[in-house]
């Protein structure tokens, strides 16, 4: 396969997982507000937090505020991580290898795309706030669906599903570092209704809530790490991720596991086998934050090893 389709399936597909879920870190936040007895401005800071780009919106915006942060999240076209401009280069990285995917992709990207930019001229009220990112993470998820269902699963399907997974490890490690480190206004609070309202609340961000209590029932701090990180059957926990990735990327090399031939292989299964062979109760008591900065600084090494071995091909 060319590294061109390579990249632009890899990236096509983060692209989309990128967009859901900032919906979903802003959707929970909006039905957070109901529950918590003080100011709701000091739970959107958090929110640019989880980005990593708060400093971005400080030049731009200042403090942050509901309005402030929404507005930054999901329509400003000079913020690249924005829902509107990752769907717009989702779109151009589709367009790109259409010769590739199914027209049902390329129909579903577009409905997708064009949904959310008309949005943001009908949206100014936010009225409609709730179905609006709803349906963000439906479109989501159909283009998901009509990927797995019209396009023939070879190397480019798994460039992107690569791409996604990568991509939804990288996110859920940032929701739980931010409820973790930064979200909790005191430490006093540690316990209290309002803790286990956003613990309750990040595992919603995750759709993970059901799963969640039909295998703990009770909401406790480090159970809700130890199924978000170690889970190997949630779709959206970290470890999942990691064992589903390092499949897609084995399946293109055609390289055994416990071997490797190229960095993104060697990085990506260290990765994975650091995670099988941790515990929770270990992470914790090392540090939770520390842990998960180290593994988003590990995640950004098998990005740039799989760019490196896979898409600089031939340039």
């Amino acid at each position: 396969m060319l590294s061109r389709v390579a990249n632009s399936l890899y990236w096509m597909c983060r692209y989309i997982e990128r967009a859901e879920n900032i919906a979903r870190f802003i959707d929970v936040n909006l039905n957070l507000l109901l529950d918590l007895p003080y100011d709701e401005n000091e739970q959107w800071g958090p929110l640019v937090v989880t980005t990593g780009d708060n400093k971005l919106f400080e030049n731009s915006y200042g403090e942050p505020d509901k309005d402030k942060v929404i507005n930054f999240l999901t329509f400003d076209n000079n913020y690249h991580n924005s829902i509107i401009s990752t769907l717009e280069k989702a779109r151009e990285n589709a367009r790109s290898v259409r010769e590739i995917i199914s027209s049902e992709m390329w129909e579903q990207i577009n409905k997708y795309y064009f949904f959310v930019k008309d949005a943001s001229n009908l949206l100014e009220d936010h009225d409609n706030l709730y179905d609006f990112y709803y349906r963000i993470k439906l479109e989501s998820h159909l283009f998901t669906g009509t990927m797995d269902t019209t396009m023939s699963h070879g190397e480019g399907w798994h460039f992107g599903r690569m791409g996604r997974l990568l991509e939804r490890a990288d996110k859920t490690s940032r929701i739980l570092d931010v409820k973790y480190y930064i979200l909790l206004p005191s430490v006093d609070l540690i316990g209290s209704p309002i803790d286990y309202i956003q613990w309750a609340a990040l595992l919603k961000s995750a759709s993970a809530l059901e799963m969640y209590r039909k295998r703990f029932r009770r909401i406790l701090p480090d159970k809700v790490a130890d199924f978000l990180i170690m889970d190997s059957e949630f779709p959206r926990a970290i470890r999942y991720c990691l064992i589903h990735s390092q499949r897609s990327l084995r399946t293109i090399t055609g390289t055994s596991f416990g071997t490797y031939k190229n960095a993104a292989e060697r990085y990506l299964g260290k990765l994975s086998s650091e995670l099988d062979y941790s515990q929770t109760d270990e992470i914790i008591t090392v540090g939770l934050h520390e842990f998960l900065g180290r593994f988003q600084h590990d995640l950004n090494v098998v990005g740039n090893s799989i760019h490196e071995t896979f898409f600089e091909v031939g340039k």
